[in-house]
């Protein structure tokens, strides 16, 4: 499926459009009602929003998806999950892609873990919850979180950077994110073109 991708910074009263990385080269400030107009001035029936971290501008957001789920699009929001989403955003036709991060991120879990925001997502009943695994222990500290905050949709990629080490690891992966009823999903960009840019 064809998709726009849109990459939020943080604090600003325009949202960044980004063809892929490094959004401070190739980036540009919009106002939210120009976004719009470009958003559906393109064909794509998906427009997912990625950042950073979109929900720091929420009250931007809102805004822009009215008019665009309006015109038949669907949208996506791509979040860490440490921000509860505004109810403004709880409307059909959004999704939620969550990612929290793991112990494997190497960042504390205070930082990582915000059991509010991870309640509300949940409990929207619009949130897919996707976790980047390294191994099998990665499965046990999921199944915690999945259990604690009645995540419903599960999905599980494993980390790599190159398509021989993301095929490994999902064969370490697979049956047992099977066995737990969760989806397993591969990073389809690296097998294609492992970690070259602007891909």
């Amino acid at each position: 499926m064809n998709a726009t991708v849109v990459s939020v910074p943080p604090r600003d009263a325009t949202l960044l459009i980004s063809e892929r990385f490094g959004p401070t080269l190739q980036g540009e400030r919009v106002p939210v009602a120009d976004l719009v107009a470009w958003a559906l001035d393109h064909p794509a029936p998906l427009i997912v929003i990625t950042g950073g971290e979109p929900l720091l501008q929420q009250r931007h957001l809102a805004p822009m998806a009215e008019p665009l789920l309006r015109a038949g699009r669907h949208l996506e929001i791509e979040t860490n999950g440490t921000i509860a989403p505004d109810p403004a955003l709880l409307v059909d036709g959004l999704r939620f892609n969550v990612s929290p991060k793991l112990a494997n991120a190497n960042v504390p879990r205070e930082r990582r873990i915000k059991p509010p925001a991870l309640e509300a997502l949940s409990s929207s009943g619009q949130a897919v919850f996707k976790f980047v695994a390294c191994g099998l222990d990665d499965l046990d500290e999921i199944a915690e979180l999945a259990e604690r905050f009645a995540m419903k949709q599960v999905w599980v990629m494993p980390e790599g950077v190159t398509a021989d080490h993301v095929l490994s690891r999902a064969q370490l992966l697979s049956e047992a994110v099977i066995a737990r009823g969760w989806s397993l999903s591969l990073r389809l960009h690296v097998l294609l073109w492992g970690d070259e840019r602007g891909r």
